[in-house]
């Protein structure tokens, strides 16, 4: 019966993944993105590992080990890779690529991996999407487009597409709270040099305080908590495609909240993206996993 919630799960933790555009908006000014992503995590891995020992569910006997190392460096990678594609080729063309490439990716690495071809609706609601996206963001700035930046965004699409492959495989075999936990107790460790590379003053500042406990533990640990519950019933690539409900949260937020305006091809996105997710909650079937340990 839970299962028939996944794509709701999912929904919840894209729309809480879309509100850390706006969070970094009211962030302290000296806070630079990667510092962001680095506090983003630690904060939400450690939270977690924290509530897992609390409740006495920390295990790891007989975890593939390999798995969650390879879970939490894609996971890590992704961070920087995204960051740095943003402000080489700027947030318009970094945000298509990375987010948009992630679902094809994603489809390509089940068809490739678990020779699983995705259904004919996952295509057409993944293409109305990834448009959709692109209509979003596309009038937001002037487009330059970057050879390296594209590398550097085509390299974070594909971080995220493997975490959710991997994650997927973990989720379904043990418990979902715990593996989040280390997974991203893990990545945070992975992202520890950056605290050399970027001021980190802004972290003891109220707002600064307030902006990483949101980061943390809503936009990063509830949300991933949900994501996973989600992949224990869903295909990889379904659920990569249903997250690209985080930048159509993210632009609501943002003119709702921060004031941005809108073009007409902007808000044809908006129409484009929530009929393609829309499309592939109606259309999919409910796919028979066990349940999940949360």
């Amino acid at each position: 019966m839970k299962g028939k919630f996944s794509y709701l799960w999912v929904l919840i933790a894209a729309m809480f993944w879309g509100t850390t555009g706006t969070a970094q908006v009211f962030a302290p000014e000296s806070a630079h993105p990667i510092s962001i992503g680095t506090i983003r995590l630690a904060v939400g891995g450690l939270s977690l590992l924290f509530i897992v020992l609390l409740v006495g569910k920390f295990n790891v006997k007989n975890w593939p080990m390999k798995e969650i190392v390879f879970a939490a460096l894609c996971m890590a990678f992704y961070q920087p890779l995204f960051f740095s594609a943003v402000h080489i080729t700027g947030v318009a063309i970094g945000t298509v690529v990375a987010i948009g490439s992630a679902p094809i990716l994603s489809g390509f690495l089940e068809w490739i991996i678990q020779k699983k071809s995705p259904a004919k609706v996952w295509w057409y609601s993944t293409l109305l999407s990834i448009v959709g996206c692109f209509m979003l963001f596309i009038n937001t700035e002037s487009v330059t487009v970057h050879p390296f930046g594209i590398v550097l965004a085509l390299g974070a699409g594909l971080s995220f597409a493997c975490y959710t492959l991997v994650n997927r495989n973990l989720v379904s075999k043990h418990d979902t709270l715990s593996v989040v936990a280390v997974v991203f107790t893990l990545s945070a460790i992975f992202l520890s040099p950056f605290l050399l590379m970027y001021d980190f003053s802004w972290v003891m500042e109220m707002r600064g305080i307030v902006v990483s406990l949101h980061l943390g533990i809503v936009a990063t640990g509830i949300a991933y908590i949900l994501f996973s519950r989600g992949l224990v019933y869903l295909p990889s690539s379904t659920a990569v495609t249903l997250s690209l409900g985080e930048p159509l949260t993210a632009t609501l937020l943002g003119v709702f909240l921060v004031g941005e305006y809108l073009s007409i091809t902007s808000w044809i996105g908006i129409l484009f993206l929530i009929f393609g997710i829309g499309l592939l909650i109606l259309s999919s079937r409910k796919p028979k996993h066990r349940k999940a340990d949360f």
